[in-house]
């Protein structure tokens, strides 16, 4: 019920669905002085959530910042959320935006930083298909020379929590020891890291797909930029969600 009501109401976060409907209001009412207070309000609201300049600094302050990995300190997996790849028309996978997490994934493996790969996500659609991310990851990881001893695959989860309760259970079954390397993106790390912990498995953050800009802020972040819109759907959906999760 949970993460049906959780599906059903996301778009309520939208900064651009209040934007309209404080427009839709002013339209409508007959009070010439709360018709423009509300069309102030909308214009502002607008140009707070359109100007990359307060997307980065929310999601600098969101981040979380990754622990420095030591020269030859090996973990024994690294957990990568799904979330990465999605399915076409013809129930084919493909990568998409967020590929980051399994670049950075297949690099920890590569590079000996972590002994396993264990891919955490099955459909978190509100209309599940026959489509399993994780299934469908280990046919690329395979791919990259991954060893298929050395890949872990849980493909039931289909939200952040059951990725944490599925994944520890599938860790503890195996005998590999914490703590555990914890890959996602950048937006989404710190309620990950609180969930998992949360559930009894301690994870070394390690972030990856940044969503905002790494360099400083210029005088043109101060322009109105559509796409900000899109960030700030991300992370008012991630604060909503860490807030509910943490006390849950």
């Amino acid at each position: 019920m949970y993460f049906v009501l959780s599906k059903v109401l996301l778009f309520l976060l939208y900064p651009a669905l209040w934007v309209l409907v404080l427009f839709v209001i002013a339209l409508l009412l007959k009070n010439s002085k709360r018709k423009q207070h509300l069309f102030i309000g909308a214009i502002i609201l607008f140009y707070v959530f359109s100007v990359p300049l307060f997307l980065n600094l929310f999601g600098h302050a969101w981040s979380v910042k990754p622990n420095t990995l030591r020269k030859n300190q090996v973990y024994s997996c690294a957990i990568i959320l799904g979330g990465f790849s999605s399915v076409d028309k013809y129930g084919n996978g493909y990568f998409n935006s967020a590929s980051d997490r399994f670049i950075e994934g297949v690099k920890l493996f590569n590079t000996g930083a972590a002994k396993n790969v264990l891919i955490s996500g099955g459909n978190g659609n509100l209309i599940p298909g026959y489509f399993k991310e994780a299934s469908w990851v280990k046919t690329q990881l395979l791919l990259f020379n991954v060893p298929d001893s050395n890949i872990v695959v849980e493909s039931n989860s289909r939200n952040t929590i059951e990725n944490a309760i599925y994944s520890k259970a599938l860790l503890q079954k195996l005998g590999l020891k914490p703590p555990y390397l914890l890959v996602t993106s950048d937006f989404h790390m710190r309620r990950a890291k609180m969930i998992f912990e949360k559930e009894g498995v301690p994870v070394v953050p390690y972030p990856c797909d940044y969503t905002v800009t790494q360099n400083r802020n210029t005088w043109g972040d101060l322009i109105p930029d559509g796409g900000s819109f899109g960030g700030w759907n991300i992370y008012l959906k991630e604060l909503v969600g860490y807030v509910v999760d943490k006390w849950k």
